[in-house]
């Protein structure tokens, strides 16, 4: 383990190793969480691409909901992607009977809007505040499975970035939180991991 914050990925389902080696290449040491008790023990939280509703049933089932909203609210920092994204809206379209969210971030998210797992694709987007190579600042490279994008936000977000196709908002952030619809963990390219370190190294 580094010696940078310790930051967890919350180990319900999805791709928590992957997030834990960007994490790792980004200077963090990264543990996972599936308690509730862990979440006092770290200095921020990534939840990461999966099954939005398969990660809200476990999370009802380990307890967690409750905790995690009550750690979002008191301004840990979290970025979630994917799965993630729909997990820190506070607004839900599309999602399944009586799914629920951890919410934080004032925006509205729908679930799947960019299609199924046939649909999958990757883009180049640009990302406000995003520094360093490819190169220096150039596109990130993002890629899209069963992806959200944003509907909405309030006027407390800050909108990193969009779909060029498209025009969705696919990268918001709020204070302490971060979220994207795309995978930044299945890429080499730690840059988003690096700025959500970045993040809580300011705020411990």
């Amino acid at each position: 383990m580094g010696s940078g914050p310790v930051i967890g990925v919350l180990g319900l389902q999805g791709d928590v190793a992957e997030h834990a080696r960007a994490l790792s290449a980004a200077g963090a040491s990264p543990v996972t969480v599936r308690r509730a008790d862990e979440l006092d023990h770290v200095d921020g939280l990534v939840i990461p691409g999966g099954e939005s509703t398969t990660m809200w049933k476990l999370a009802v089932i380990f307890g967690l909901m409750d905790p995690l909203r009550k750690q979002a609210g008191a301004g840990m920092c979290m970025f979630g992607s994917c799965a993630g994204m729909i997990m820190l809206a506070d607004r839900l379209l599309d999602g399944v009977a009586g799914q629920e969210t951890v919410g934080g971030i004032d925006m509205t998210v729908r679930r799947n809007a960019f299609g199924r797992q046939v649909d999958s694709f990757e883009s180049d987007i640009s990302l406000a505040g995003i520094a360093g190579p490819r190169e220096q600042g150039g596109p990130f490279r993002a890629v899209f499975i069963r992806a959200p994008w944003v509907e909405e936000t309030g006027r407390q977000v800050e909108v990193l970035g969009t779909e060029p196709a498209t025009g969705r908002i696919v990268a918001v952030r709020q204070g302490p939180l971060l979220a994207t619809s795309f995978h930044p963990e299945l890429t080499g390219d730690v840059r988003i991991h690096r700025l959500f370190v970045d993040m809580v190294r300011e705020r411990v």
